[in-house]
């Protein structure tokens, strides 16, 4: 079951046109959530495993948001793994 904070997060990640203001913190949190395997690669790489997909998606730093390239990713990556709100 999504929670409705989890759910207003999968709708921004899905909005359109595509925010660059999301929190990665708040994107991982969500992934967990949603069985997503999280692992830590080097510097500042993260693996995510989430129903057979795999990705793996770099840390935003300095700045803690996430740019629209990678919600653009992170969007595909989603629909492959069955998430589509």
């Amino acid at each position: 079951m999504v929670s409705s904070k989890n759910l207003k997060m999968l709708r921004a990640i899905f909005e359109t046109p595509t925010r660059a203001n999301l929190r990665w913190s708040n994107i991982e949190k969500c992934l967990s959530t949603l069985g997503a395997e999280i692992s830590e690669g080097s510097g500042s790489r993260v693996r995510i495993k989430l129903n057979g997909e795999r990705m793996t998606f770099h840390r935003p730093h300095p700045s803690p948001d996430t740019d629209k390239g990678a919600v653009v990713t992170l969007r595909k990556f989603l629909k492959n793994a069955g998430y589509d709100p």
